[in-house]
């Protein structure tokens, strides 16, 4: 089959597309037929080796975490699944990823794919859509009547969460530029912040149960958003190279996102889909031999919205 790999940390020009041996599922695995991977800034992380520490990589690699396609195989032991079954699902970082025409996949990762978007286009929606859920529901406790502030509503992880907010009946500040503020309202926002022109401080001028932070602003804008908060509310911070800001004597908290793979939150996001409840947006979709330069594009900051990667086989 083929895949792209490193076979080496470094920059995008490490990533190979090439012929590699498709995989047999082992005992709970699950083989794939990938109809598509999605690009995650963690990737790019992952690649150039920064995340040696938390995510240890066998090389060579093969990048991709989020995956959707059809059930080609099944090892012994898997329950629930049969070979025909389109799934999706957020692979286990620090194995092989569906960058490629077949992957194999823990079973207990994989949930039945929507099937009121195409099967492709659903590889956008696992390891941003439970970051989103992960980051309002776990974590912020995000109730009906609740004022919450998104800054840095205008990416992928953005728009699903301004449009879950919404639909769990908060009240949703976001913060976008103008190239995505459009956006970011259609998603629901009550309010919309150009951060271009605004400061968010100044702009928020009453206080917020949650902050959720998912821009890469410098340390002092972060710690500013703690005052946008009520007493005993939260800030949740998915930039986790700076921790995230509290105020103990108000009852503030602070909680860094370290997103996980969790099979049933992904099924509540894919009955929000099938009942129109929850947009899939794709703003690309690229051919598998193509990865890398779309990887040279992220290091630049020219990818914008939720990319899928699609093999030339699907």
């Amino acid at each position: 089959m083929k895949a792209v790999r490193f076979h080496d940390y470094g920059t995008p020009d490490v990533l190979r597309y090439e012929d590699v041996e498709q995989p047999v599922p082992g005992a709970g695995q699950v083989r794939i037929r990938v109809a598509a991977t999605s690009f995650n800034s963690v990737d790019g992380n992952i690649r150039g080796g920064s995340m040696r520490g938390p995510i240890p990589v066998e090389l060579p690699h093969t990048p991709g975490i989020d995956v959707a396609g059809t059930v080609d195989a099944l090892g012994d032991g898997v329950d629930g699944f049969q070979v025909g079954d389109a799934v999706i699902g957020f692979l286990p970082m620090d194995g092989d990823g569906a960058a490629a025409e077949y992957v194999l996949a823990p079973a207990e990762v994989l949930t039945p794919a929507p099937g009121h978007v195409p099967l492709a286009d659903a590889a956008a929606l696992p390891v941003v859509g439970l970051t989103a859920w992960q980051a309002l529901f776990d974590h912020g406790e995000l109730r009906s009547g609740q004022r919450v502030l998104i800054n840095g509503a205008g990416g992928a992880v953005g728009g699903y969460a301004v449009q879950l907010a919404k639909g769990a009946g908060a009240h949703v500040i976001a913060t976008a530029s103008p190239r995505s503020g459009d956006a970011v309202k259609s998603a629901g926002a009550d309010e919309v912040v150009d951060h271009t022109t605004t400061g968010v401080t100044a702009a928020v001028t009453e206080p917020v149960d949650l902050v959720l932070n998912l821009a890469p602003v410098d340390p002092a804008e972060l710690a500013a958003l703690v005052t946008l908060v009520r007493p005993g509310g939260v800030v949740v911070n998915t930039t986790v190279w700076m921790p995230a800001p509290a105020d103990e004597e108000r009852g503030v908290r602070g909680i860094d996102l370290f997103v996980r793979s969790d099979a049933g939150q992904l099924a509540k996001l894919v009955a929000l889909v099938d009942r129109g409840e929850l947009r899939v947006e794709v703003a690309e979709r690229v051919p598998l031999p193509e990865l890398p330069a779309l990887h040279a594009r992220a290091a630049e900051g020219a990818v914008h919205g939720k990319v899928v990667v699609v093999p030339a086989t699907a």
